[in-house]
């Protein structure tokens, strides 16, 4: 059975429109988060992400549109099966 995804995706002048708008809703039964407390902050960290390449890249037209046929962000899907990928690489050659 397949499920409608729930995740909606704006720009950042789409979510500026709907925010003036006041079209953001959270759901009547979505819970409370807890609060962080007042010190939370205080040893808290920036993070960068890694920075990200362009390169050029020759599919096999059957797999390039398989990921196509997914829809938008088909390059992101694509960067995420060869990170996993490259995770479970590195995890073989710890566990070797």
């Amino acid at each position: 059975m397949s499920r409608k995804s729930t995740i909606v995706r704006y720009s950042l002048s789409e979510a500026r429109e709907r925010a003036a708008r006041d079209e953001f809703q959270t759901r009547a039964d979505a819970p409370e988060a807890e609060s962080l407390g007042e010190d939370f902050w205080n040893d808290a960290q920036v993070v960068l992400p890694h920075g990200k390449t362009s390169v050029h890249l020759r599919l096999d037209k059957d797999v390039a549109e398989w990921f196509k046929n997914g829809g938008k962000g088909h390059l992101t899907r694509m960067n995420a099966v060869l990170r996993a990928y490259v995770e479970a690489q590195r995890r073989r050659s710890r566990e070797g």
